[in-house]
């Protein structure tokens, strides 16, 4: 679902035009005025679980940075659902948990507290109280489960889909996760159901796939840094020299050594490391130098190393 087209409002509405045009829909396809229309009663779910998250600063600057399909991946109803007033809606058309419109409360199977079956398993918490002595109670949610999910820089820059398998409650599945760009190590990937069953014929628990980044042959991540190692000789951290370094993608750059470089001195190339996320900016290559000492000398080279140390190198 996308959340501005469902509230036919551009991506830079402000929250007063969110609200606006969620009201004028949510009275338009109101059970009220929709009554055993079903298609009606969809698209109120839909307008609600769009307001939901765009009226919600900081789950509608998630939604703007990660999109559609990443956002749902990343929360449940549950989570989309949390913190929003629910009472409030019932009372702004006339419907609030102690009474107001008949129809919209006969609809929703007894009033506010049954938000719970109308929106989703877990709707009717979010009001402020438990289900009353008519009973909604919802058979208990499987365990989610926690798997580590290994992923490469190169996934790491260009996002990826992975199909990987695993097994849950005894039985072997095969499962594929969307990479984000820019992911970070230690951040968890929600797969909404996958996770273990209920005992008691509920909803599934959810699968949790912690990411940790493997180990890269030449770089090593800082954020959103890339830091690669590169040595030289005595002579060209004395006289200055170019080294040649290659991205991830494979880009290759020249990079200009200046004469009397310091050991562990570090050269940047700008906008070349990692993506800030899908859709932010990248970070910078280090180059961090190192100065390459030989463990043995030629004759020639150690009579050459003893007349720069006569002369006080």
């Amino acid at each position: 679902m996308e959340y501005y087209e469902t509230l036919g409002v551009p991506k830079s509405a402000s929250p007063a035009e969110i609200k606006k045009a969620y009201r004028q829909l949510a009275l338009k396809y109101h059970p009220d005025k929709n009554q055993g229309d079903k298609t009606a009663e969809a698209k109120f779910k839909e307008i609600n679980e769009a307001y939901a998250v765009l009226s919600d600063a900081e789950k509608k600057k998630q939604y703007d940075t990660f999109g559609s399909s990443d956002f749902h991946q990343r929360y449940s109803q549950e989570d989309i659902f949390r913190n929003f007033d629910l009472n409030d809606i019932l009372r702004q058309f006339g419907a609030g948990a102690g009474g107001g419109s008949t129809t919209f409360r006969n609809n929703m199977g007894g009033g506010a507290q049954s938000f719970q079956s109308f929106f989703g398993q877990g709707a009717g918490s979010r009001m402020g109280g438990g289900c009353g002595a008519g009973g909604c109670q919802q058979p208990a949610k499987g365990q989610d489960l926690t798997y580590q999910l290994s992923v490469t820089l190169d996934e790491v820059m260009h996002g990826a889909e992975k199909n990987i398998s695993l097994r849950t409650n005894g039985t072997p599945q095969n499962v594929t996760v969307k990479i984000p760009k820019g992911i970070e190590a230690g951040k968890k990937l929600r797969l909404k159901g996958k996770g273990g069953a209920s005992p008691q014929g509920g909803a599934p628990g959810d699968l949790f796939l912690k990411v940790e980044v493997s180990k890269h042959d030449r770089f090593q991540r800082d954020g959103d840094d890339l830091i690669c190692e590169k040595w030289i000789s005595f002579s060209d951290a004395c006289l200055g020299t170019k080294v040649e370094i290659e991205t991830l993608e494979g880009k290759k750059f020249m990079v200009n050594v200046p004469s009397g470089i310091q050991p562990d001195a570090r050269l940047r190339i700008k906008g070349h490391g990692l993506p800030s996320g899908p859709l932010g900016s990248r970070g910078d290559i280090y180059v961090k130098l190192g100065v390459q000492v030989p463990e043995q000398l030629s004759t020639e080279q150690q009579e050459l190393v003893l007349s720069l140390q006569g002369a006080g190198l």
